[in-house]
Order: C-alpha cells, then structure tokens, then sequence
C-alpha cells in the first residue's frame, strides 16, 4: 500500500471480530515498533501483547469500554525512562519515543488489514498491578489489536494552514 493511502486508511477502531491475528502479523507489527526511531537509538521501552480470551473482566478495570476487549489482543508500550535520552533542558524523550513505536505499529496493523485504537486514558495503577509493571516503567499507550467489525467514519481534520508554519511561529 502507498504510504499516503496507509495513513488516511488508518482510523481508531472501536468493534472487533472474534477472529484470531494470525502470529506472523503480530511479528511484523512488533518489528515495525523495533525499527522505530528513538531518541540516541536508545529504545527506552518494553512492548506488552496481551490476549483477551479469558482475562476480559481483568483487563476492563484498565480501561472500561467494551471494545477494548474485543479484539484478541491488546498492545501496550511502556516508558523506560532511566535509559532514555534527555534533552540538555532535562525533557525526557521515553514518552515520544514511545509515541513513535506505538504509531508505527497502529500503521503497521492498518497494512496487515488489522484495527487498533490509541488508548492512552487509562487506570495507569489498574494497568501497573494487572500487568505487573514496576513502579520505575510508566505505562503509557495501549491498543486493541484485531480484524476491524466498524466502518471508518468521517476523519475531521484542521486544514493545513491552521497546523503549519514556515519559517517561525506565526
């Protein structure tokens, strides 16, 4: 696919179809986090997969919708933040970087003919105890993975020049 057409096919999933996620694709969405860029290719983080069968009730106290746990699996990524690059300013870069691994995936999904779902409106502590994530690792995005059972709706975005700026802030 076309990398324009990849990122405007791509939308936040929100029904999903029982249908198992064949391992070769989840091997190629997890590749496409490892070949992401980070800050001083430090890769300050650690990628949970999660299966929904069996753990539904579980793993809605992290976050409640209904559509989480539909899909067969769930995708977290989780910020490493005493091996991150930080900026002269003292800015951790885990998150962003973060941030880069998980788009990179949700667009590495959208290829495979897979929904995800960026959810970062979580129970961080729900996820910390469920998932056994020590207290040092913030978790910071999730994403259901799974054969899409919604139709896309109509993407509203803001027209370029209310994004861009050349040359300075204006």
């Amino acid at each position: 696919m076309e990398f324009q057409d990849l990122i405007s096919k791509r939308y936040s999933v929100r029904a999903y179809k029982k249908d198992p996620v064949e391992k070769w694709k989840i091997e190629k969405i997890l590749e496409a986090a490892r070949f992401a860029p980070s800050a001083a290719n430090r890769q300050p983080y650690k990628i949970i997969v999660i299966e929904t069968e069996g753990r539904k009730e579980e793993l809605k106290r992290i976050y409640s919708a209904e559509w989480f746990v539909q899909a067969p699996l769930i995708v977290g990524i989780c910020a490493i933040k005493n091996i991150a690059w930080s900026r002269k300013d003292g800015k951790n870069h885990a998150d962003i970087d973060c941030a880069i691994a998980m788009d990179h995936m949700i667009l590495a999904a959208t290829d495979l003919g897979l929904g995800s779902c960026w959810i970062c409106a979580f129970d961080v502590e729900q996820a910390r105890r469920i998932l056994g994530i020590p207290p040092e690792v913030e978790p910071v995005a999730f994403t259901p993975v799974g054969y899409p059972d919604d139709l896309p709706k109509e993407k509203r975005r803001k027209p370029i020049e209310e994004i861009v700026c050349y040359g300075r802030w204006q």
